[in-house]
């Protein structure tokens, strides 16, 4: 086989590392500009790490059986907010809370996950247009079901919750009484930086299972099916079931990684927390160096990190740079969206160059 030469070589780390580069020097320019100091940065990364990664995790296992970025999680992010909205009714607090949520909203996101993954199986080689656009169609079903049906057909008996017609949720929920009730379950302050342990146990205890999983029977199934359906099928791996059991898990994990989300905010935008929750945490992940073949857990954390740190930097840095913090406003909207359509231009762009190089391995060897 061909020996590759330095600049070929570095040529394919730079194609392959080009989203994170790109940040870490936009990165680079932008902390000095926002005036902000270590530790208020440390403090700010240390949060949004404990807020996000759960939800960015939970992307991974679909990638690893073949469906590409799973657009589908807001499902399970929608499960876990009528959760929070039915044990915010019966004002269960802290801990409990949250594990209340939880339970109630995993019957729901199991639910919703074998529907998802029933429809990619009849979109084989699209799931990520078909499960961008039925995340449309079952926020469609969520907005009817908590603008009508709660307080209508489901009861609700705290009125601070109810629009003053009588049914339907307001547009914000104040969750103060489940507020940081995982991120301080074990307090750890170490100087002046607050460090949220327990969500941080929680991310690492979902990071070994990660890794076990893969080294499952169903983890190898799901990795042969996502190297090839063809050949994983014809080792007599049921590829369909499969492929919805990884659904099912992601959706359940993005339900738990939501719920994470919120009680670190301490409020809920009932009608489009879910829709921020999945475009940045696949924005995130791409950031991270993350493909919509390959993720791994290294590309998630590395992605949270530059992602947010630009998240809190840029309004400061536009206004030390424009004379307007509004500019950097944009520049985060812009980001979020952008950077999933670069990523997977570059993608294709990196799998061409991959053919290239592998055709002139071959007449090489030839």
């Amino acid at each position: 086989m061909k020996a590759y030469t330095t600049k070929e070589k570095i040529q394919h780390f730079l194609i392959s590392n080009a989203v994170p580069i790109i940040f870490l020097v936009m990165s680079a320019i932008a902390i000095p500009l926002s005036g902000f100091s270590a530790t208020y940065l440390v403090q700010e990364m240390l949060i949004r790490l404990a807020r996000n990664s759960f939800l960015v995790l939970s992307l991974i296992i679909p990638i690893v059986a073949g469906m590409g970025l799973n657009f589908g999680m807001v499902l399970g992010a929608m499960a876990g907010q009528i959760g929070l909205i039915l044990v915010s009714d019966w004002a269960v607090v802290g801990m409990r809370g949250l594990l209340l949520a939880a339970l109630i909203a995993t019957p729901i996101s199991v639910g919703l996950g074998y529907i998802c993954g029933a429809v990619l199986n009849r979109a084989k080689g699209r799931e990520m247009v078909t499960s961008y656009i039925l995340g449309f169609f079952v926020n469609g079903i969520y907005q009817l079901t908590v603008l009508y049906a709660f307080g209508k057909l489901i009861p609700i008996a705290n009125t601070e919750l109810v629009l003053s017609r009588g049914y339907g949720i307001r547009n914000a929920i104040n969750l103060a009484g489940m507020r940081h009730g995982l991120d301080y379950l074990i307090p750890l302050k170490i100087g002046n930086l607050n460090v949220p342990l327990g969500t941080y146990l929680t991310i690492a205890l979902f990071c070994l299972f990660i890794v076990w999983f893969r080294r499952t029977k169903l983890g190898q199934d799901m990795r042969a099916i996502g190297q090839d359906m063809g050949v994983a099928g014809a080792a007599g791996i049921p590829v369909e079931k499969t492929r919805i059991i990884a659904i099912i898990i992601s959706t359940v994990l993005a339900c738990y990684g939501q719920i994470i989300f919120l009680q670190n905010i301490g409020t809920m935008n009932t009608y489009n927390s879910h829709d921020q929750a999945g475009m940045f945490a696949i924005a995130a992940l791409l950031i991270g160096g993350a493909t919509v073949s390959k993720a791994t857990i290294p590309n998630v954390f590395v992605g949270v990190i530059l992602f947010h740190l630009m998240f809190v930097v840029s309004p400061m840095a536009g206004k030390q740079l424009m004379g307007q913090a509004q500019i950097g406003e944009y520049f985060r909207v812009f980001v979020s969206y952008g950077i999933i359509a670069i990523s997977l231009a570059l993608h294709a762009w990196k799998r061409q160059k991959d053919r290239e190089r592998a055709r002139r391995s071959l007449r090489g060897e030839a």
